[in-house]
């Protein structure tokens, strides 16, 4: 008699002894069971048509289905808040928040009297809190959107007088120019690209001016013959000024002094400010519009403040920023470097004693995210051989750090201490040189 088990086809594991294995278990946690077990099924029939073994049914099923989106990396670029990876990293107590407003809250409700409340009253009290120079505070979701809703309110059919100098590109191909144009209002440059005055903005004014747009260059730096003029110097033109500083550094910091903050601005006589919530502020993406209260009203009150109002996560975890200021991008940006060279030492020795051979070397860290630029961080990094890069990269979790000089430098001010083991891991999984 032939024995059947012969036959690897018989051997093809079952559908449910399959979904019962931990890995693709929790793939239908992430994706859903019909989705994973069309995978697994289709993996099944492979094996059975010879095109793999039995006892790769379950890698391959696994293969076959996307990885989730988007997946957490490990930043060791040295870049503090980089565009590609997101910006800043939420602080625990955000991430606490999030978690807390992803049911059903009292987000535009007064639990006292069981009426209707004011929306993201705790992110806008938070923020009126954080900066009391401002008489008044509004939240949409973006700095871009901020800059568009002030144009829109302010000048549509009217007329934005800017320097030249300040038409910055801010990101993705999105330009200035562009954006304020699309609101129905007019730019009056002014000045040149490297020197403007005030005399040149003072020129400009006229009965369609609707505002002097002040724009922080906070993605590129001009140096040499140059000239540019102070929202104090602006505000004695007897017009609205508005000030887009970018970064949303709220009150200074001496670690960047030529970075703009926004109760400086207000200081100065800016009647609005506009900034991230992303950036140096460290928080989730968010436009921050700060300044005068009739001001704020008008653009609270304009329709598209509707179409870009922020929803109930980002406010959450915007109040939780503003309360507990110590967030990941404040610890990175201020790390001790001396204290970030002995814990880089102690993951090189401890590579070494598994037989990874790790060089510690000094490296200089940026701020990144379109902001402080020229500013540069003293740091440390790890330094292996540039083989390891694609590796760390596509790995489980992924690494990311900076090739330099046929090297891969592997910066730590941005992965959090609790993830060296996890680092140390993923280093070790990269093949040897054979």
């Amino acid at each position: 008699m032939r024995d059947g088990t012969a036959d690897p086809r018989r051997r093809v594991p079952r559908t449910d002894a399959l979904l019962a294995d931990p890995g693709i278990a929790a793939a239908v946690g992430t994706l859903g069971r019909d989705r994973v077990k069309a995978a697994v099924a289709a993996a099944q029939d492979r094996a059975r048509r010879g095109e793999i073994t039995p006892e790769g049914v379950r890698d391959a099923a696994l293969a076959a289905l996307p990885a989730p989106a988007p997946r957490a990396v490990l930043n060791a670029t040295g870049v503090v808040l980089h565009t590609n990876l997101g910006r800043a990293p939420l602080s625990a107590a955000a991430v606490d928040a999030l978690v807390a407003a992803a049911g059903h809250t009292d987000v535009e409700l007064d639990l006292a009297t069981g009426r209707r409340a004011r929306r993201g009253r705790d992110a806008l009290d938070a923020l009126a809190a954080a900066v009391p120079d401002a008489p008044a505070v509004h939240v949409v979701n973006n700095g871009a959107a901020a800059l568009l809703l002030a144009a829109t309110a302010l000048a549509a059919g009217r007329e934005i007088v800017v320097s030249r100098g300040e038409l910055v590109e801010i990101g993705d191909g999105f330009r200035l120019p562009d954006l304020l144009a699309s609101t129905g209002a007019r730019l009056r440059e002014v000045g040149t690209t490297n020197r403007t005055t005030l005399a040149d903005y003072a020129a400009a004014l006229g009965p369609d001016t609707g505002f002097v747009l002040k724009v922080h260059p906070s993605n590129f730096l001009i140096t040499g013959f140059t000239s540019a003029v102070g929202v104090d110097r602006l505000a004695t033109l007897g017009v609205p000024v508005v000030a887009d500083i970018g970064s949303g550094l709220l009150v200074p910091d001496p670690l960047l002094p030529a970075e703009p903050d926004a109760a400086s601005t207000l200081r100065a006589g800016a009647h609005l400010v506009t900034a991230s919530g992303d950036k140096l502020l460290g928080g989730p993406q968010a436009g921050l519009l700060l300044g005068d209260a009739d001001l704020v009203e008008r653009l609270r009150r304009h329709p598209l403040a509707r179409a870009l109002r922020v929803d109930k996560l980002t406010l959450a975890a915007l109040a939780a920023t503003l309360h507990r200021p110590d967030t990941p991008t404040r610890a990175a940006l201020h790390v001790d470097p001396g204290r970030l060279r002995e814990r880089t030492e102690r993951l090189r020795d401890r590579l070494a004693a598994d037989g990874c051979k790790a060089e510690v070397v000094p490296a200089v860290a940026v701020v990144g995210g379109g902001g402080a630029p020229g500013v540069e961080l003293d740091s440390w990094a790890l330094a292996l051989p540039e083989r390891y890069a694609a590796p760390l990269r596509t790995g489980a979790p992924p690494v990311l750090g900076r090739l330099a000089h046929g090297r891969l430098l592997l910066d730590l001010r941005c992965v959090p201490p609790d993830a060296d083991d996890a680092l140390r891991a993923a280093i070790l999984r990269v093949p040897g040189d054979g």
